[in-house]
């Protein structure tokens, strides 16, 4: 079924609004998934907060005309879908991973921070731990040096015995 004019405005706008909200962009083909591998697909994007739309390449490239991702316009061609997310990573996250168990998904490209990323790009970047676990690592980084002193002050407390360490706070 062809759009109208304003019905491919309105999708282009209603792209352009998410292009403008995302970080990243990751494009796959999916010529022979089923539908229920689609839908599959579509539910984990929802569930990560990621825009995942099977679009018109013109209209994709209309949308992003203008925008970071511009970079990747070479790269809308065939049947594709289009993965948008305001986290780095989770659209390149999707996709590769839904690739790894379903070989008709075949990731094609990418952009990230204006730069164009092809099928490796988008998987390294999917190999990228989420916000939450970085948050998490650094976070242990930092409690790490705090506890080896505890661990030493307590070792010296024990070493001279119980009265030292109850004067070490009096002090």
């Amino acid at each position: 079924m062809s759009l109208n004019r304003n019905e491919k405005a309105a999708v282009v706008s209603d792209v352009a609004a998410q292009v403008a909200r995302s970080q990243t962009l990751a494009l796959a083909e999916y010529r022979g998934l089923t539908v229920e591998h689609l839908n599959a697909l579509r539910k984990q994007a929802r569930d990560k907060g990621v825009y995942l739309h099977v679009l018109k390449n013109t209209l994709a490239r209309r949308a992003v005309q203008g925008t970071p991702f511009e970079v990747a316009a070479e790269a809308m061609t065939g049947p594709l879908i289009y993965g948008f997310s305001e986290d780095a990573v989770a659209a390149a996250k999707v996709i590769a991973d839904f690739a790894k168990g379903n070989d008709k998904l075949i990731v094609k490209a990418g952009a990230y921070a204006g730069k164009a990323l092809d099928a490796n790009g988008v998987k390294a970047l999917a190999s990228v731990p989420s916000k939450e676990v970085l948050l998490s690592q650094i976070a242990g980084l930092l409690k790490s040096p705090v506890q080896r002193m505890a661990a030493v002050v307590a070792a010296l407390a024990e070493k001279r015995g119980a009265p030292a360490a109850a004067e070490a706070p009096a002090a």
